[in-house]
């Protein structure tokens, strides 16, 4: 019952902000973010910790700033859900204003290759979803919510340009094999950790981070081209501007760590435009290789850990 009124609650939201402007929904971002820096111990925690891993020279009061953008920005991501996927398709592909490295994806499909597109967590991720569903076949994984009765409100919103949504295990992986050997576009989160068993460690940002090795599979068995994806939000809620980045070469790598590496550096390389636009508040450096090797008598402070 509780459940049932929060997703029709949480639905409501979203079609009430789907008519929105982007910038009147900017500003909420900007009201709602003062109130998550304020109320939100754990979101604030993990976002300066990740940001001193990242940005080891700030100072404080830089390191502060960072930490009251990337908020603000993550704010305006969540609030943008109802015009991401509701609101009517001319809006958003209108909200679409700048388009980058299109001809990474058109050269790839004109030599029958297929397209990985990584999609790090950077500015606006469903907007680049509707753009890329848009404009070319497109097939990407999916995990259904922990608020079961919003499946069907997401599955609409990501699928209603022709999107393919597969699930996040062997056939959904299968159903992305075809989709490349088809000289399609497919999509995968690159920074996200994955269980054990299905990633390696490989330098973010200077520090070990267990990454996904589903990349160089996919590449092995498809000779598909990778390029990074990112929709970034423009000032003032003007709209979001397109952006595909030559993958590092290290992708294409049989050995899975180097492939990897790779991966990371392509993130890094996304985060390079604007960094207040990454969601720092995902725990990126969670896991460690001294908890993989189950180190005797390991005592490390996890860098998540309150001081």
């Amino acid at each position: 019952m509780i459940e049932s009124l929060q997703a029709r609650a949480i639905h409501l939201l979203w079609r009430l902000l789907s008519h929105c402007r982007l910038k009147t929904t900017w500003s909420l971002a900007g009201a709602a973010s003062r109130v998550l820096y304020a109320v939100s111990r754990r979101e604030r925690h993990v976002t300066r910790r990740n940001l001193e891993v990242a940005y080891p020279g700030d100072s404080s009061e830089q390191r502060r700033e960072r930490v009251r953008e990337s908020l603000r920005h993550s704010a305006a991501t969540m609030l943008e859900l109802g015009f991401a996927w509701i609101a009517k398709p001319a809006r958003v592909e209108a909200s679409v204003v700048e388009v980058h490295g299109r001809e990474l994806l058109d050269n790839a499909r004109a030599d029958n290759r297929g397209v990985i597109v990584l999609a790090p967590h950077f500015g606006n991720w469903e907007v680049l979803n509707f753009w890329l569903s848009s404009h070319f076949p497109f097939t990407a994984m999916y995990e259904p919510p922990k608020i079961a009765e919003l499946d069907a409100v997401i599955r609409h919103g990501r699928e209603r340009m022709g999107a393919e949504l597969v699930p996040t295990n062997p056939r959904g992986v299968a159903a992305l094999l075809k989709a490349l050997k088809r000289a399609e576009a497919v999509g995968i989160l690159p920074d996200q950790e994955p269980d054990w068993g299905s990633g390696e460690f490989a330098d973010f940002f200077g520090r070990p981070a267990y990454t996904a090795t589903l990349l160089p599979k996919l590449v092995a068995r498809t000779q598909a081209r990778v390029v990074t994806g990112v929709a970034r939000r423009l000032p003032d809620g003007r709209g979001f501007a397109i952006h595909f980045l030559a993958a590092d070469d290290r992708v294409y790598d049989t050995d899975e760590v180097t492939s990897a590496a790779g991966v990371n550096a392509c993130v890094e390389s996304a985060i390079a435009l604007d960094p207040a636009q990454y969601q720092w508040e995902y725990k990126r450096w969670k896991k460690t290789e001294q908890e993989q090797q189950k180190v005797p008598g390991y005592r490390e402070q996890r860098l998540y850990s309150k001081r």
